[in-house]
């Protein structure tokens, strides 16, 4: 067994443990019956056009280099097990939890990141009751599409700035991830207001999130930095084929 394939393996040994032992809980995504069907469907259809650009991006990506399809799945992953680590936030019924979606978007670009964010999303919602079916629109278009969108241009932006890449990286990770969740703010106040104005219902539900995201963000700011680290040492060839490391250099 090569020792990439040892890591794959340690990997995915570890992902399953992760997974085994987490809790059950009411998450963040947005749950079954929390939108109206017309709002599912009209952020179901927002979503295609990213899809779409998704779905070419990465078709492109693997065309031209099959062996980038590991750093691919890695990443998807990352995302999968990040997101799926939930804890209580101040109201009951309700979670917060980590992205994981500016790792892929920093290496891949944000397009890209719209499918295996839907990817993650659906096996969430089937397997760990995470979110929802009818409201998979409204979730992908803010943890697969905004947030990464965000996490890409502030990384872009700090290259051009010069700013340190490690510090680059941690800002992009970080805000996309704040990001998603002032989306989903919106999501939750466009349709959750009878009783106040928009402006309070989106403060309200961006307070009900605050205290236990902000922290959150900056803890999968320094994850991604970390990860991004390790594949500077170990996935050289791979960190090459895309440019990311030679603009490191």
């Amino acid at each position: 067994m090569s020792k990439k394939e040892k890591r794959i393996l340690a990997f995915l040994a570890v992902t399953a443990l992760t997974l085994g032992v987490a809790p059950r809980a009411e998450a963040m995504h947005i749950m079954e019956g929390y939108l109206p069907g017309g709002y599912c469907i009209a952020w179901g259809v927002l979503c295609l056009p990213f899809l779409a650009a998704g779905f070419f991006s990465i078709r492109k990506t693997l065309q031209e280099r099959r062996n980038l399809i590991t750093l691919l799945a890695m990443s998807g992953a990352f995302i999968f097990v990040i997101s799926s680590l939930k804890i209580p936030s101040v109201i009951n019924a309700s979670c917060s939890h980590m992205t994981g979606t500016g790792l892929g978007a920093i290496l891949f670009g944000p397009s890209a990141v719209s499918i295996l964010g839907l990817i993650v999303l659906l096996f969430q919602a089937l397997l760990l009751g995470h979110g929802g079916l009818t409201t998979i629109g409204a979730n992908t278009f803010s943890m697969a599409i905004a947030g990464p969108f965000v996490s890409w241009g502030i990384y872009v932006l700090c290259r051009k700035l010069k700013v340190n890449k490690r510090a680059g990286i941690f800002l992009s990770a970080a805000l996309g991830d704040l990001f998603t969740y002032c989306v989903t703010a919106l999501q939750m106040a466009l349709v959750h207001n009878a009783d106040s104005t928009f402006g309070q219902a989106l403060v309200k539900f961006l307070t009900v999130f605050a205290p236990t995201q902000i922290p959150l963000a900056v803890i999968e700011g320094i994850i991604t930095v970390l990860i991004v680290m390790g594949l500077e040492t170990y996935a050289k060839p791979e960190l090459k084929a895309i440019g990311f490391l030679k603009e490191a250099k």
